[in-house]
């Protein structure tokens, strides 16, 4: 649906995989409303439903959200009700869908080497969410044919695979986290300041990117194309990480709980248990 607000700008047809959800992108309008972001997230979500595997484990989703929920009660109160969901994906990547939709896929958990690289991974999505960053892209789409150029063109750039060069929820959310150096830049801020408040060692969110970088070589994991990680950015980060108050006992682990879940989402998903496990 799109804002009364909005008049759409006439040039070219919507391609139908794009479908109702980039109704409102398709007009040259300013930054979304709370309101209208509100309704483009619930929209947001089903489209999405359609095009992932989502993890329907009680166990598994309610470890992730309660990891986000403590976040977000350091964060204070939002206009958003945030959801977080596991994604069966052997990527590693995260990534913001509008009003406070977090999307985590299965193999980012697994490649965490402790509780606060995974809690520092969902603060700085949450932070692109709090900062309205998505409902700034959002409102960059100015036209049918620069919004679909654009988001064919994005979809094979930040890490969402084929389907997304095909359009819809994918591809939408390809476009929607092409993040600034700047928006970047705002998110580690968020996630370093509130990441103490939840009880977790803000130097995750550092130590997680960059022992990717390490690893990535010529071919870097979609979390890092859709947000890429610059020496100059983790600079910044623990920067600002050395300003902060001494906080005593600060969660680096949270006392296995993480290996648990490691351990669950390799025996749903089938995948082979390291030496250790057996």
């Amino acid at each position: 649906m799109r804002p009364k607000s909005c008049e759409r700008t006439g040039r070219g047809v919507t391609p139908p995989a794009l479908g109702a959800l980039l109704a409102l992108s398709l007009c040259a309008c300013a930054t979304l409303t709370v309101s209208q972001e509100r309704r483009l997230g619930a929209q947001t979500s089903q489209q999405l439903r359609r095009e992932l595997v989502i993890m329907n484990d009680r166990t598994v989703g309610g470890y992730i959200q309660r990891m986000g929920d403590d976040i977000l009660g350091a964060a204070g109160p939002q206009p958003f009700r945030f959801h977080f969901y596991v994604v069966e994906d052997d990527e590693i990547n995260a990534f913001a869908a509008p009003a406070g939709h977090i999307y985590i896929h299965t193999e980012t958990i697994l490649e965490a080497r402790n509780a606060s690289e995974l809690a520092g991974v969902m603060a700085h999505e949450i932070g692109h969410v709090v900062e309205r960053h998505i409902a700034e892209n959002y409102a960059k789409l100015q036209g049918t044919d620069l919004a679909y150029r654009a988001l064919v063109t994005t979809a094979s750039l930040f890490g969402f695979g084929g389907m997304a060069s095909l359009g819809g929820g994918l591809a939408a959310m390809a476009m929607l986290n092409s993040f600034s150096r700047g928006a970047e830049h705002e998110a580690d801020a968020f996630a370093v300041s509130v990441l103490p408040g939840a009880g977790y060692d803000p130097n995750g969110l550092v130590t997680f990117f960059e022992t990717l970088e390490r690893e990535g070589g010529a071919h870097p994991p979609a979390l890092l194309a859709s947000h890429p990680t610059t020496s100059h950015r983790i600079a910044n980060a623990r920067a600002e990480i050395a300003e902060l108050p001494p906080t005593p006992g600060l969660r680096v682990n949270d006392g296995g709980r993480l290996e648990i879940i490691q351990r669950r989402i390799r025996l749903l998903t089938r995948r082979r248990l390291p030496d250790s496990w057996r």
